[in-house]
């Protein structure tokens, strides 16, 4: 009982660092998010760490037309690195799990 025990802690450990590990590399892939024509484009971590913003001269002659395309660009950057963060992790959590019935629709 007790050698089953360790043996989970030790896989458990082991688990959060490889979660640890892929958080750093996420710092590492970065996503990039444009506009529909191109005016804006955002790159962000999948960490959602932005990087870079870019945008096109004709968005600043108006100031609310560039607000709503940051708005709408940012979001869409931010909601695409939360969803490779979220796989990534995820996928990580779920190699270090005990096989317990029931545990794999939490992770899907």
């Amino acid at each position: 009982m007790f050698g089953d025990m360790m043996g989970m802690m030790g896989k458990l450990k082991e688990t959060q660092q490889k979660v640890e590990a892929t958080k750093k590399r996420l710092d590492t892939v970065t996503l990039e998010e444009k506009s529909g024509d191109d005016l804006l484009s955002v790159t962000i971590t999948a960490n959602r760490e932005i990087k870079k913003i870019a945008i096109d001269d004709s968005l600043l002659a108006d100031k609310e037309q560039l607000e709503d395309y940051l708005i709408l660009t940012l979001n869409k950057a931010i909601q695409q690195a939360t969803n490779v963060n979220e796989a990534e992790l995820a996928a990580v959590a779920k190699e270090g799990m005990p096989n317990i019935p029931g545990m794999d629709s939490l992770f899907k």
